[in-house]
């Protein structure tokens, strides 16, 4: 059983300091956070706003509208606990280095098994194949088992490549965003190229 990525009262004072960087609505908390792992965890909505509606109830943080969205901010009283509490933040910190390097040993783990996978199966097409090659009239299923065997492959490592792209981009975008650096024209040139490049694959598999 995979242990929990915070320990029990830690993401509650987690989102103080992160509301004492700036204030920010429920959306940009999660972000924050999963750009603290690398992208190797989000939290869900079902674990932020019951620990941000607590921390109200506390008197830490208050909330207010931004058109629609609810944008929480820290109090003075929240600063205070900070502040007393400021310590606990260093080993929160350490804890976090070991949760993201557990769940990244996790995610290989996941590619290891997925490639083994695909090995024990890509031999046993292949014996199978052979069998079949063995009378003559079975040349055509192998070949067709062959070219079924080749675009499983290929289908394979197109997903591989297209989730290790989505991950490092997913990181690169938030990181900027963090940092105000991310614009709509960011956002227009991504699609553009995206599209460009759906257009271009999809010429090459016109051609075959």
């Amino acid at each position: 059983m995979t242990p929990p990525v915070f320990a029990h009262g830690n993401l509650r004072l987690y989102l103080l300091a992160l509301l004492e960087e700036r204030p920010r609505h429920g959306y940009e908390l999660i972000q924050a956070l999963s750009e603290r792992f690398g992208g190797t965890y989000s939290p869900s909505a079902g674990t932020i706003y019951p620990r941000l509606s607590k921390l109200e109830e506390e008197g830490l943080v208050t909330k207010s509208t931004d058109g629609r969205k609810t944008v929480y901010e820290i109090t003075d009283a929240g600063r205070a606990e900070l502040d007393a509490r400021r310590h606990e933040l260093d080993a929160i910190e350490d804890d976090l280095t070991d949760s993201v390097r557990r769940l990244a040993d996790g995610v290989r783990a996941e590619v290891n098994d997925a490639m083994r996978s695909l090995r024990a199966e890509l031999a046993s097409a292949a014996r199978e194949a052979k069998r079949q090659a063995t009378s003559a009239s079975a040349s055509a299923t192998a070949a067709a088992n062959a070219t079924h065997l080749e675009s499983a492959r290929a289908v394979h490592e197109a997903d591989l490549a297209i989730n290790e792209f989505r991950q490092q981009l997913r990181t690169d975008l938030r990181t900027h965003a963090h940092r105000g650096s991310l614009g709509p024209e960011s956002v227009a040139l991504l699609k553009s190229r995206l599209a460009e490049v759906r257009a271009d694959v999809l010429a090459t598999l016109a051609e075959r």
